[in-house]
């Protein structure tokens, strides 16, 4: 894992992030480990998802849950997306239509003005300045806002409670978040949330998350249980949400079951996006073929998605007892492979983008009047060098020229 994650710290941008799901037999090793790559201050966070609903007897505690580590490459740079609240209750309603409201104050006897004294101030209300159902506030009393508020007493035991929110906070939210509010004759301290209100909530509850909506999503797909635990579709497709831009490109290296690719077409469909996805994963029990690949395929089929897909397989070449020249070539069969895999491109078809690897392919494109004028772009291998005749061609036809970078050749060099 830590050569894994290294890489994989390498690859992501400079805005770009990473989550990692794991239950609690390595979570400990795993946050460490993780804490050393990326940095404890690129912790964004530690999602609890309710994986198993009907616990698990392992012994002495039923298991429900698994982890979801996320990092960030750099914390200050990672752009997150919030996530729409469905199911959050408020105490009161008001008659704008749009808004819910609720307290401001700390509900909980272990959050009072005697151990957070910081939280306990007043706000004061001008009971002649109202819009709509909600009055101005301030927290400096005058002759216009003097009705001072403090938080409530708990009925139960007449404990003094504190506001949840420091003077700073509130002082940004004034009027805006946070507003006056009569219920009676007793003026209160609310917040005002929309009904679409989004946050991001550490603990992920939700039916659609759990390993028994992954197990019945594949079965419908793949017409039976041919892989054990798979990620439930909604739960990759939010967590996409929430971590990526809708440019972005989603690399999953252990990828399963194809979750991953599947939410990342689901979601450009929703929002329009134009995300791209990259699978990795072994062939252990033909999986990547039968499993993987064989999801992608039937669910682009079967539910319209204007996307291409391509597979690739790696094997190993031996070089121990060669020369370079002796498997050089052998390598570069794949130069055009990595370049399609890592631009998002594909060259089988295109009369827009082509790849000139030798100075054979240069001459003949160069040559071809038909090529030069459908042509847009090409990507030239890192060691063929144009001559003057070939670049005044190129730029002729306005032709973008692309070197393919010198790091695909390195392991050639080793």
């Amino acid at each position: 894992m830590e050569k894994r994650l290294k890489i994989a710290r390498t690859l992501l941008s400079k805005k770009g992030a990473i989550l990692i799901s794991i239950d609690e037999n390595e979570f400990s090793n795993l946050k460490l480990l993780c804490d050393d790559i990326f940095n404890t201050e690129n912790n964004l966070g530690v999602f609890i998802v309710k994986s198993t609903p009907n616990a698990r007897d392992y012994g002495f505690v039923g298991k429900m849950h698994e982890y979801m580590l996320f990092y960030g490459k750099n914390a200050n740079a990672v752009s997150t997306n919030l996530m729409p609240v469905v199911d959050k209750v408020f105490k009161y309603k008001d008659s704008l239509g749009g808004f819910n409201i609720h307290p401001l104050y700390n509900s909980n006897e272990a959050f009072t003005n005697l151990n957070r004294p910081n939280l306990f101030y007043p706000f004061y209300l001008n009971p002649l300045s109202k819009k709509g159902d909600f009055y101005e506030i301030s927290l400096t009393k005058d002759d216009n806002y003097y009705v001072e508020i403090y938080p409530p007493k708990s009925l139960k035991n007449g404990v003094q409670f504190v506001w949840r929110w420091g003077k700073e906070k509130s002082q940004i939210n004034i009027n805006k978040e946070i507003i006056g509010y009569k219920v009676g004759n007793e003026y209160r301290i609310v917040q005002k949330m929309r009904h679409d209100e989004k946050l991001i909530r550490s603990i992920l509850d939700s039916a659609e998350y759990t390993s028994r909506k992954g197990t019945a999503e594949i079965e419908q797909i793949l017409g039976g249980k041919v892989f054990s635990f798979p990620k439930p579709l909604n739960l990759i497709k939010d967590m996409i949400f929430m971590a990526t831009q809708p440019n972005a490109t989603v690399l999953d290296f252990f990828a399963g079951s194809g979750t991953t690719g599947h939410a990342v077409m689901q979601l450009n469909a929703e929002d329009g996006g134009k995300r791209k996805f990259i699978l990795c994963t072994n062939n252990e029990n033909n999986i990547c073929r039968d499993v993987t690949y064989e999801r992608i395929k039937r669910v682009i089929i079967k539910e319209g998605y204007s996307a291409s897909l391509k597979y690739y397989k790696v094997d190993y070449i031996p070089i121990s007892d060669k020369l370079y020249y002796e498997y050089a070539d052998e390598l570069l069969k794949h130069i055009k492979e990595l370049v399609e895999l890592e631009n998002g491109v594909n060259f089988a078809g295109n009369n827009e983008i082509a790849i000139l690897l030798t100075e054979n392919d240069v001459n003949t494109f160069v040559s071809d009047e038909i090529k030069l004028k459908s042509y847009k772009k090409i990507y030239l291998g890192h060691d063929v060098l144009l001559d003057g005749n070939q670049e005044t061609i190129l730029a002729q036809n306005k032709i973008e020229l692309n070197i393919i970078p010198e790091y695909y050749y390195k392991e050639l060099e080793a």
